[in-house]
């Protein structure tokens, strides 16, 4: 005989209850924890005061509680959450039987989208208290996530600019043919006529102030359904978040959500964000060759960090090997000079403030005995770069120390990818920068907890929490 399960419709005298079908070392008990710890109103949630009249609303606790299960679980979508509060025990367990509709789920993450920032911040700040974060050494990485966003509606500004072209001769055809309809005999059709002509300025208009705007965002294509997100590299629509990790444990420190579609202006900002949250003077940051940036890095040791990444420099042209490379130009602080291979001083003669390089150069190619060793033009021009100093200081530093790199390959590599195969590949559910900011946020916490719980254990979790 086989096993036999329990007949379903047999009664028992004393029934289970629901709590003991949760066992000690459930991850759920954390989420439980986590949340009722948190001071709600404190971090600007909404409804958290109930009026006196109308239907009371759910407590945003309860809601929290739900998305942060579902994020934990790969369950982010409202409908999927409602079934889940109708057929999951934990979730029964974890809302105490409640079931809110989907739309209802749906709103507390679009109204509380600047609450769960916080919140996400929180946790971070709670695990620093239990000595999770190290606080030494971070790694900084961005990943492109799709939006909500087909790569079909997209609206390219080259596209308006020729509908505006066509617009503008349809419009002079019809102002042609008014001015050569008789004065005596209007034309029988002359109201149409000039309410047409009308919704052709009307429709001019609309496609000037879309130019227009493109034109103040400095983007050359704009997405139909989430106008907000942005044309990245390889066709794909979409945004690109920021995060920091500490090298201690692998937590995220800190999260964001840029339109940019490269990372050379985050390092700074990135790094100074998380040097606020974990308090630290002195911090050493870890980060690839898209973060290299000047301006940037002579910041961060403006502020007690030590970056680790490959810079990116301009290659002198040295032909195919028979030019001396840069590297053979002596450069001397005090006059602020080169002097190249035959001894001769290069001073500096102007600057590309694009580039931000000063270029220097020497009238004596034309006379040098080993010019044809230097250069195939009239005289050898060196780039220096503005901030050549420090990007020589941290090629020096990253030089020396190989292993940093590979290092920060193991901290940031396996949380993004964490974070995409619970967010389907790496795709948004919702539209516009602050809530796709919120979403991230969930999915962090999410991805915190868990690793926290790997850590500490439920049970010496909740104890804390509690505490």
């Amino acid at each position: 005989m086989h096993v036999q399960g329990q007949d379903r419709y047999q009664a028992t005298l004393f029934p289970e209850r629901l709590d003991e079908l949760i066992g000690e070392d459930n991850p759920v008990r954390v989420i439980d924890a986590f949340v009722d710890s948190l001071r709600l109103k404190a971090l600007g949630f909404a409804r958290i005061e109930v009026k006196a009249t109308g239907r009371p609303p759910y407590h945003p606790a309860d809601l929290l509680k739900l998305y942060l299960y579902g994020y934990m679980h790969r369950i982010r979508s409202c409908r999927a959450l409602e079934r889940e509060c109708h057929t999951n025990l934990e979730v029964l367990w974890l809302l105490n039987r409640l079931a809110p509709d989907h739309k209802t789920i749906a709103n507390f993450r679009v109204d509380n989208r600047w609450a769960l920032t916080r919140v996400c911040r929180a946790f971070v700040q709670f695990c620093r208290s239990q000595a999770l974060y190290g606080g030494e050494l971070i790694a900084i990485d961005g990943s492109k996530f799709a939006a909500d966003n087909n790569r079909g509606k997209l609206t390219r500004k080259k596209e308006l600019k020729e509908q505006l072209k066509r617009l503008d001769a349809q419009i002079s055809s019809w102002l042609d043919g008014l001015a050569d309809d008789d004065d005596d005999e209007p034309p029988p059709s002359g109201g149409d006529t000039q309410a047409a002509l009308e919704a052709l300025k009307a429709e001019r208009a609309t496609l000037t102030e879309r130019i227009q705007a493109m034109d103040e965002a400095g983007v050359n294509a704009q997405p139909d359904t989430d106008p907000e997100a942005r044309l990245m590299r390889h066709g794909q629509i979409g945004y690109n978040v920021q995060s920091t990790v500490d090298g201690k444990h692998c937590l995220i420190v800190d999260v964001d959500v840029v339109h940019d579609g490269n990372d050379v202006q985050q390092l700074y900002r990135m790094a100074r964000r998380t040097q606020r949250q974990l308090k630290e003077q002195r911090i050493t940051v870890l980060a690839d060759a898209g973060y290299s940036n000047g301006q940037l890095l002579k910041r961060c040791r403006a502020h007690g960090m030590s970056v680790y990444l490959p810079v990116q420099r301009s290659i002198n042209n040295h032909g195919d090997g028979c030019y001396f490379d840069k590297s053979e130009f002596t450069y001397h602080g005090k006059g602020d000079f080169y002097e190249c291979p035959a001894g001769e001083r290069l001073a500096k003669k102007t600057k590309t403030s694009r580039e931000r390089h000063w270029l220097y150069t020497t009238e004596a190619c034309t006379n040098c005995e080993i010019k044809a060793r230097c250069t195939g033009g009239k005289q050898r021009w060196v780039t220096r770069h503005f901030e050549e100093d420090v990007l020589n200081e941290v090629a020096d530093r990253s030089a020396a120390n190989p292993l940093m790199m590979q290092r920060r390959k193991g901290m940031v590599e396996h949380p993004f990818g964490t974070l995409k195969r619970r967010m389907d590949g790496g795709r948004f559910l919702l539209r516009g920068l602050q809530k796709v900011k919120a979403e991230m946020a969930l999915a962090v916490t999410a991805y915190n907890l868990t690793r926290a719980i790997n850590l500490l254990g439920t049970r010496q979790l909740c104890q804390a929490l509690a505490a």
